[in-house]
């Protein structure tokens, strides 16, 4: 009989402490599916934020592959006119010497143009 009562109350000693009520079960969980509800807000707006910034990045690489495009064709541009420069000069050089031929000419034109007026 000792035995018996012995295990009823170990028994009972048990599931008096073992048992939590629905009520404390709800007052611990509540704060944890707070802050979770929070936490995920965050989460999702920070991936959007990611994905916002990924969309400019996108867009910043393609602009940046357009400008280095624009600088390629500067580039080529700029060393067609430095050639066409050295074109240039190259026949304003030889006009020049054809001028001071011309002028050359002219002065002994005018030289024999005297002699033939004094005879």
């Amino acid at each position: 009989m000792k035995k018996a009562v012995l295990i009823v109350i170990t028994v009972l000693f048990l599931f008096s402490f073992g048992c939590a009520t629905k009520d404390y079960v709800k007052q611990q969980i509540d704060p944890l599916i707070d802050r979770i509800s929070k936490l995920e807000t965050r989460v999702s707006a920070l991936e959007a934020k990611v994905a916002e910034c990924c969309g400019k990045i996108g867009q910043a690489e393609k602009m940046a592959a357009e400008a280095r495009a624009l600088a390629q064709d500067a580039m080529k541009t700029a060393q067609e006119a430095k050639a066409c420069c050295k074109t240039d000069d190259a026949m304003a050089k030889r006009a020049e010497d054809a001028a001071k031929r011309a002028e050359a000419a002219a002065a002994k034109c005018q030289k024999a143009f005297e002699l033939q007026q004094r005879k």
